[in-house]
């Protein structure tokens, strides 16, 4: 007999390429027919008979209605209708923030900002996550809420305009000339994360009218990778990538799970981070201290290659036991942590990027075989290079 072909509508409120690339991926391995017309035309197809949805609730009441009575499984991206108690994969946003959160500690800086402008439950997830992270590490970060600040309840009181003329043309240069006084009496140098890119994008362009230099007076990363040419940017912007194309695949393998008749399970699933593109708005040593500083950026540049201590030592000039203290005063951690930190974030990235064999990646990262690399790997991370990599399905 011919196996039926399942049949799965995208009724998603909110639209990436690359989620679509990774529940195509999917698909095409399962041999889905996706309907798509929904998420181009935003018409909602009351009748529609197939096997199963794959939804991003995230906006439109009327959307969320017509998934929940079309009654099939259902895998939901988003965490807005907790309600509606859809089984979930979402992104890790705690896992992005300390991403970011180490990104900023590893260069050194001292002063924290987390920046949000919308009362919305990721970007709640990452602010709770960075604010912790930092805290764990001894220091403390102010977040910045537009949504809650004096001048937003100012610009939200009742005027002679229209609600949509104050929204329109109010609520940006009000907005504007808050950050720009929150960022210029905030201590310097400042590493800040923004809820995501756009607002990474407020915070440049706020530094830029208050004549604050980026990165050397404000480091800034945003999230979720999507500004369209950033590398043509006067200043391109760091951001985190949420690996959305392993997010839609994990969906979309979650979806057939159900499909089969297997239970939901009982917590959302999570896709942790890819990593973190770093560009110039963010790469910056915060770290005064010459040989420490001059110790990092070996690191950073040479990591891939079979360095030791001893060369750190050689490049600060300095002796080891002088280094040793000089890193733990300035970042907490011995130059011997810092490399292989730095080595094992750059096997992660590897292991989600690649489908590298573990003697290339060793030997990529800097260790001398696969046994070394995969030791190191599960002493840091808890897991193998092998479970890591199954984690972040692309």
């Amino acid at each position: 007999m011919i196996k039926k072909q399942k049949r799965v509508l995208l009724a998603l409120g909110w639209y990436d390429y690359r989620l679509h690339r990774g529940i195509e991926k999917y698909a095409q391995e399962s041999g889905w027919y996706l309907y798509t017309n929904l998420a181009r035309e935003k018409v909602l197809p009351w009748g529609w008979e197939g096997d199963g949805i794959l939804a991003w609730l995230g906006a439109g009441e009327d959307l969320a209605d017509f998934v929940v009575h079309s009654n099939k499984p259902t895998v939901d991206f988003s965490f807005r209708r907790q309600q509606l108690g859809f089984p979930r994969v979402l992104e890790d946003h705690a896992h992005a923030a300390y991403l970011v959160a180490d990104h900023f500690l590893s260069r050194g800086f001292k002063n924290f900002m987390f920046y949000s402008d919308t009362d919305n439950w990721s970007y709640e997830e990452r602010g709770t996550a960075f604010v912790q992270a930092l805290k764990d590490a001894g220091h403390v970060a102010q977040w910045l809420r537009w949504h809650q600040s004096e001048a937003y309840v100012r610009w939200l009181m009742p005027r002679m305009e229209p609600v949509s003329f104050r929204k329109d043309k109010k609520q940006w240069k009000g907005k504007r000339d808050w950050l720009v006084a929150e960022l210029k009496k905030a201590p310097k140098p400042l590493a800040v994360f923004a809820a995501n890119d756009d607002q990474a994008l407020d915070i440049l362009e706020s530094c830029e009218i208050a004549g604050i230099t980026v990165p050397e007076q404000v480091a800034i990363v945003g999230a979720e990778n999507y500004l369209l040419a950033p590398d043509v940017m006067h200043t391109p912007i760091s951001s985190v990538d949420t690996n959305l194309e392993s997010l839609g695949y994990r969906g979309a393998e979650l979806l057939n799970q159900l499909m089969n008749g297997k239970a939901p399970p009982v917590t959302p699933i999570r896709v942790p981070a890819a990593g973190i593109v770093t560009r110039k708005s963010s790469d910056l040593m915060a770290v005064t201290h010459k040989g420490v500083a001059k110790s990092l950026r070996f690191i950073w540049e040479h990591c891939h290659e079979p360095i030791c201590v001893k060369n750190l030592v050689d490049v600060a000039a300095m002796s080891r036991r002088g280094l040793h203290k000089a890193f733990l005063e300035n970042l907490g951690r011995t130059p011997g942590d810092e490399l292989q930190r730095v080595r094992i974030e750059r096997a992660k990235r590897l292991l989600s990027e690649t489908d590298h064999k573990m003697e290339v990646l060793a030997g990529m990262c800097g260790y001398q075989s696969a046994n070394s690399f995969c030791v190191s790997f599960k002493n840091t991370t808890g897991m193998s290079p092998k479970a890591y990599r199954d984690t972040m399905v692309r």
